[in-house]
């Protein structure tokens, strides 16, 4: 991937303004990785995949775009900053939000959100998978709900695209929202807003699309829409070969692999004294993410002492979700989490477990 994104950095042209060689060759890495995304995710139609900088941007994109005065939204207690933040500005305009409360593993009852939804619900608004405890949320049920209200679905895969089979002819969200550069193993600066045709958004940013150049407003069709201004068009190249690793290998293997993992770390943290996990202890109901604490050691201590003594690399804190740890309840000081990922080893895995009885002794 990083030679691909060297290579496009020495031949990047602005794809779809120009007719020369390198504009051309630029939409055509765009239009393979979109081609690689509709592939991926089971869509029909690769143009309603607009490219975004990262999936913050997408989730405002969702959000904003959707959202009036006088609309009700519905999201819950495990969400990241990237929906709540962009809700609490919409409050601040007119929209009325209901936050539905998770469980003490970070998963929320579909029966729940389908109760909290109004006659004036527009979105509902949810992550797939817990960036804290990792809890993958029912959201077939959660659909259903919203579907029959009337109301649209937001699914933030942040935590899942790439690592956890969804496709979305089997799981027809209206909008969907991921990075680049997680599960889907592409560079930072990348990401989608996937939109179910049909679905009226109006666009977060107006400008040059290299289309409709003649007319001074937005062009309506898809992706143009909603992807203004030059593209990040070698991240995105970079991006394209990462989804085609991931065709090649398939996101079921993926996720077997990483289940595997996740049941060595979960039984092998389980047997640790002094260390709380945090989550389901079904790995089939989790993202691979799991958050801890070492029982009177500051998270961020047990991070530091990770990396600098054993030379591993974990993140500690609040995540950018700090409703997340109100509902574990683990604020203010939040967890350390570790993420194995489709690279990581047996071996690697026994390093860290090695390395957290040590912690964990030293503290006794």
């Amino acid at each position: 991937m990083a030679e691909t994104v060297a290579r496009a950095l020495g031949r990047a042209g602005n794809p779809g303004r120009s007719g020369h060689a390198l504009s051309i060759r630029s939409a055509r890495d765009l239009f393979v990785a979109r081609e690689r995304l509709a592939e991926l995710f089971g869509a029909r139609d690769s143009s309603r995949f607009v490219f975004t900088g990262n999936a913050t941007e997408a989730l405002n994109q969702a959000i904003k775009g959707i959202l009036r005065p006088g609309d009700h939204a519905v999201t819950t207690s495990v969400e990241h900053n990237s929906v709540m933040r962009p809700l609490r500005r919409m409050e601040e305009a007119g929209v009325t939000v209901t936050v539905v409360p998770a469980g003490p593993d970070g998963a929320v009852d579909a029966k729940a959100v389908a109760a909290a939804i109004r006659r004036r619900t527009r979105l509902v608004a949810v992550v797939h998978a817990s960036n804290v405890t990792g809890a993958i949320q029912p959201a077939r049920q959660i659909l259903r709900a919203a579907r029959k209200a009337g109301a649209y679905l937001l699914l933030d895969a942040a935590q899942t695209a790439g690592s956890v089979p969804l496709s979305l002819s089997d799981l027809p969200v209206d909008l969907l929202a991921a990075p680049g550069h997680k599960g889907l193993l592409g560079p930072q600066g990348t990401g989608f807003l996937y939109v179910r045709e049909g679905v009226p958004v109006v666009p977060l940013i107006e400008g040059g699309t290299g289309s409709r150049s003649e007319s001074d407003r937005q062009p309506d069709f898809f992706p143009d829409a909603l992807e203004s201004g030059t593209p990040n068009s070698v991240g995105i190249a970079g991006l394209g070969v990462s989804l085609a690793w991931l065709l090649r290998k398939g996101i079921g293997a993926v996720r077997r692999k990483e289940r595997e993992l996740l049941e060595e770390l979960v039984e092998g943290m389980g047997r640790i004294g002094n260390v709380t996990v945090y989550g389901p202890r079904d790995p089939s109901r989790r993202a691979s993410v799991i958050s801890f604490l070492v029982d009177g050691m500051d998270p961020a201590e047990v991070g530091r002492r990770l990396e600098k003594e054993f030379g591993v690399l974990v993140r500690s804190g609040l995540h950018c979700s700090p409703d997340s740890h109100r509902t574990i309840g683990t604020f203010p000081e939040g967890t350390v989490r570790v993420s194995p990922g489709p690279f990581t080893t047996g071996k690697e895995i026994a390093r860290f477990l090695a390395a957290l009885r040590k912690i964990a002794a030293s503290r006794r």
